[in-house]
C-alpha cells in the first residue's frame, strides 16, 4: 500500500474536488478563490523547482513570513520533494532567525518581504550551508545572487518532469521526518520538534473524525503558521478533509475578515477570545431596562441549551421554543456581528482559558471548545470535542491516545502523535521521551470520567522561602477573570508572600471609568487600583493562606513580544518579566505586607 501520507492527500484533493475552492486571498478589496486543481498545481511546481535547484532528498528549508498561499504551498512542496519545512516566527530577530536556519540546516529560505530578508543579510556570514533565499509575490526586487523572486524560483521546474517529482513522493516513508516545528523558546534557545508523516497524518485524520474539520469547512487563517496549531489548521486538516482557507489580510484586519469570511471553524489563542470577551460584554452591560432583561433572558436560556449539548442532548418541549426565539431576537444578530454567523465548531489552544470566558460565550450560544496539547504531540493530547464538553477541563485524550498522571502529577502521554524527538539533541529527546511516554511538563489531574485538568506547568513551580510548592497558573487565570486584567503574573519564588503584576486591559478600564479616566492614568487610578484588589480578594477566599496573593502592580504597558516577555504564541516568558519589571517586583517585597 502506497504510504498515508500529507503529499498524497493534499493532490488527492485535486482528484476528488478539482475545482473546488482550496483558498482565498484578497485583492483589490475581494476574495478571490483558488481551485483544488490550481492549488494542487502550484505546490508541484514549487516541489519541482526545488529538486532543480538541487534540493536533496531529506534537505530543510526555512520559512519566513506571514500567513500567504506562498507559505503553505513552499511548506508542502518542500515535503513532496521528500524534504522537511522548519516555520520561524514573523517577530524573531536575526539573530533567532540565524539559530534556526543555521540549527536547521535549511539549503532554501522562502521570505516574505525585503525586511524579513534583511534578517538574513544581516548574518549572512554565519549561514554557511544557506543556498537560495526565495521572496513571496509582491516583494520588491533584490539584487543578490542568493535571492530569487517568487516567479523565478517556480520557472525553474521546467527542467524537472512530472515522473520524478512522483518518484520522491513513492520513496517517502511514514516513519521519515516530515517537519521541523521550533519551539518558542520560553526557558532557553528553540528546540526543534521533529514530527513524522505518521504523525501528521495521523493527528489530522484523528481530528476530522471527531469533528474537527471536514469538506466544505471554511477557515480564516491568521496566527503564526510556525506553530503546529495553526499549522494543522491551514496546512493539515484542508488537505486532509478538502476544507477551504481564507488568509488573513494582516492581524489587525483579522476582525474584519472574520465577519466578511463568517468561518465554520474558528481557532484561536485564550488572548483573542479574551478581547472578544471584553468587547462584547462591555456592550451588554451598556443594556438597560427591557433591553437589559432581555439580554438576561437570552443567555440564561441558551447557557441551559449548551448545559445540554455539551452532554450529547439536544434541547426539546419549553426550552426549545425559548431558544428558538432567543436566537431570532438576539442571538442570530450577535454571532453574525462577531464574525461567528456560521461557526460550528470555536476552539481554544495553545494555553489555559480562562472558565469564566468560556462560561461568557456559551451564554451566547458560542461553545468554545478548549484544546490541549504540545508541539511534541502534533498539537492535541486532549480535546473537549461536541456532545462530550466538560467546562474548566481540557477533555478527554484523543482516541488512539493515552493519558496518564506521573506521581509528581506530570501528564505523561503515549500515542501515533508522539514526536521523534529533539533534532540533533539526544539528550533533551531522552529527558522527553522515556519508555515511549512524552512527558510533557504539563501539571494535571484525570477525573473519573477520563476529563483532563491542567493544573499547572511543572517548570513554573514556586517554590516559597517557607518551602511551599504553588503552581500560578490557577491563580493568574482566577485573577484575570476580572475584565479590567488583560494578563497576571504571579510572583512568589524563594519568597516570603505572593505577589502579582498585572496589566489592564485598557478598553475596559476606560469604559469603567468612564468621565474619571482622566483624573489620573489608568494603572495608578484609585478606582481601577480597588476594584483589582476587589479581585483579588474574591480569589484568595477560595485559596489556601500560603496561595493568597497579598501585593500587587499594575504596569504601566503592556506585556509585550518585541519587550521579550511574550512568546510569538502569547506565552508569558516569566525570566524576561522578572528581569524586566525587577524594581517594581522588589518594591512589594520593600515591606512585609
Amino acid at each position: 500500500m502506497p504510504a498515508d501520507i500529507i503529499p498524497r492527500r493534499v493532490q488527492e484533493q485535486a482528484r476528488r474536488r478539482p475545482s473546488s475552492h482550496a483558498y482565498f486571498t484578497k485583492q483589490e478589496g475581494v476574495w478571490r478563490p483558488t481551485t483544488w486543481s490550481t492549488f494542487v498545481d502550484e505546490i508541484r511546481t514549487a516541489a519541482r523547482a526545488l529538486v532543480a535547484l538541487g534540493f536533496p532528498r531529506g534537505g530543510k528549508v526555512a520559512i519566513l513570513g506571514f500567513n500567504r498561499p506562498e507559505w503553505v504551498i513552499f511548506d508542502h512542496a518542500a515535503m513532496m520533494a521528500g524534504g522537511v519545512p522548519a516555520g520561524i516566527y514573523t517577530t524573531c530577530s536575526a539573530e533567532e532567525v540565524q539559530y534556526i536556519v543555521h540549527h536547521s540546516e535549511s539549503y532554501a529560505v522562502l521570505v516574505e518581504d525585503v525586511n524579513q530578508w534583511k534578517k538574513l543579510a544581516a548574518q549572512r556570514a554565519n549561514l554557511p550551508l544557506l543556498r537560495h533565499v526565495i521572496t513571496m509575490k509582491g516583494c520588491p526586487p533584490i539584487d543578490d545572487p542568493l535571492v530569487l523572486s517568487w516567479e523565478a524560483f517556480l520557472a525553474k521546474a521546467a527542467s524537472v518532469p512530472d515522473a520524478d517529482l512522483d518518484a520522491r513522493v513513492d520513496a517517502i516513508e511514514e516513519g521519515e521526518l516530515a517537519t521541523l516545528i521550533y519551539t518558542s523558546g520560553t526557558t532557553g534557545p528553540p528546540k526543534g520538534v521533529m514530527l513524522s508523516h505518521r504523525n501528521l497524518a495521523w493527528t489530522a485524520q484523528t481530528m476530522i473524525d471527531h469533528g474537527g474539520a471536514r469538506a466544505g469547512d471554511t477557515g480564516l487563517s491568521y496566527l503564526p503558521l510556525s506553530h503546529i496549531a495553526e499549522q494543522m489548521t491551514t496546512i493539515l486538516l484542508p488537505a486532509t478533509a478538502g476544507a477551504t482557507v481564507y488568509f488573513a489580510e494582516s492581524i489587525e484586519k483579522v476582525p474584519e475578515n472574520l465577519k466578511e469570511v463568517q468561518p465554520t471553524v474558528v481557532f484561536g489563542v485564550p488572548r483573542i477570545w479574551e478581547k472578544f470577551h471584553a468587547g462584547v460584554a462591555a456592550k451588554l452591560g451598556q443594556a438597560t431596562g427591557a433591553k437589559k432583561r432581555l439580554v438576561a433572558w437570552v443567555r440564561d436560556v441558551a447557557t441551559r441549551v449548551t448545559a445540554l449539548r455539551n452532554r450529547g442532548r439536544e434541547p426539546s418541549g419549553l426550552l426549545a421554543l425559548q431558544y428558538r426565539l432567543a436566537d431570532k431576537l438576539v442571538l442570530s444578530k450577535l454571532k453574525p456581528a462577531l464574525g461567528l454567523g456560521r461557526a460550528r465548531m470555536c476552539v481554544s489552544g495553545a494555553a489555559p482559558i480562562a472558565r469564566d470566558v468560556i462560561e461568557f460565550f456559551a451564554s451566547l450560544d458560542i461553545v468554545i471548545h478548549e484544546v490541549y496539547g504540545q508541539s511534541e504531540d502534533t498539537g492535541p493530547t486532549s480535546f473537549n470535542m461536541p456532545g462530550a464538553t466538560r467546562f474548566g477541563t481540557v477533555g478527554p485524550a484523543l482516541p488512539g491516545v493515552e493519558v496518564k498522571i506521573a506521581a509528581d502529577g506530570e501528564i505523561l502521554v503515549k500515542g501515533p502523535n508522539v514526536f521523534l524527538g529533539y533534532f540533533k539533541e539526544p539528550e533533551a529527546t531522552k529527558e522527553a521521551l522515556v519508555d515511549g511516554w512524552l512527558h510533557s511538563g504539563d501539571l494535571g489531574e484525570l477525573d473519573a470520567d477520563g476529563f483532563l485538568t491542567i493544573t499547572g506547568r511543572k517548570k513554573e513551580i514556586i517554590i516559597t522561602a517557607g518551602g511551599k510548592n504553588i503552581s500560578p497558573k490557577n491563580i493568574e487565570a482566577a485573577i484575570k477573570e476580572s475584565p479590567l486584567v488583560s494578563e497576571a503574573v504571579v510572583i512568589g519564588d524563594r519568597r516570603k508572600f505572593l505577589s502579582a503584576l498585572v496589566t489592564l486591559d485598557e478598553a475596559a478600564a476606560g469604559s469603567f471609568l468612564g468621565d474619571r479616566a482622566s483624573v489620573a492614568p489608568l494603572h495608578e487610578h484609585a478606582d481601577i487600583l480597588a476594584a483589582i484588589q476587589q479581585q483579588i480578594d474574591q480569589v484568595n477566599d477560595k485559596l489556601a493562606r500560603v496561595e493568597q496573593v497579598k501585593k500587587f502592580v499594575v504596569l504601566p504597558r503592556q506585556l509585550a513580544i518585541d519587550t521579550g516577555e511574550l512568546t510569538p504564541t502569547l506565552k508569558v516568558k516569566r525570566k524576561a518579566v522578572n528581569q524586566n519589571f525587577s524594581r517594581e517586583i522588589e518594591s512589594m517585597y520593600a515591606e512585609s505586607p
